[in-house]
């Protein structure tokens, strides 16, 4: 199986924190469960929609392919086995900010993401955020639990 740079379970709570800005966008606000992680994420809520209180299983992974092997184009992947296949809400973009908050024993890490214009920031221990890199491309894969 491929090795995934994060996954954890989030609740969700908040949507859209500074208010509705856009019409088919909602900018939600979670806490993970396993991990004390925060993040925020702009979700397409016309073709999934979120509220508060949600549960989804969030991961993060370099490649869809179970094998671990790079997607490096879409044709192809009709009819094959992916990670894709358990995921109800998929993105692909671009890590493209690293950036540490407090010191010491408070230091947190913020992970900046966009996913085709659409933004997620991923804030906590850097222990936890150790596999990630500026310009690594990245799958984000959501999936609602009841």
């Amino acid at each position: 199986m491929a090795e995934v740079l994060f996954d954890d379970i989030f609740k969700v709570k908040c949507v859209n924190p500074d208010g509705k800005k856009y019409d088919k966008v909602s900018r939600i606000e979670a806490r993970s469960e396993k991990l004390s992680m925060y993040m925020l994420l702009d979700v397409n809520t016309e073709i999934y929609p979120i509220d508060e209180g949600d549960k989804i299983l969030m991961v993060l992974s370099p490649t869809l392919n179970y094998d671990g092997a790079p997607v490096t184009s879409y044709s192809g992947q009709e009819g094959k086995k992916s990670l894709a296949d358990k995921f109800e809400y998929i993105m692909h973009g671009k890590l493209y900010k690293l950036a540490d908050e407090g010191s010491g024993s408070d230091l947190k890490v913020e992970v900046y993401a966009s996913f085709g214009g659409l933004q997620m920031m991923l804030k906590g221990d850097p222990l936890h955020c150790a596999k990630f890199r500026v310009d690594q491309n990245m799958f984000l894969l959501l999936r609602k639990l009841t």
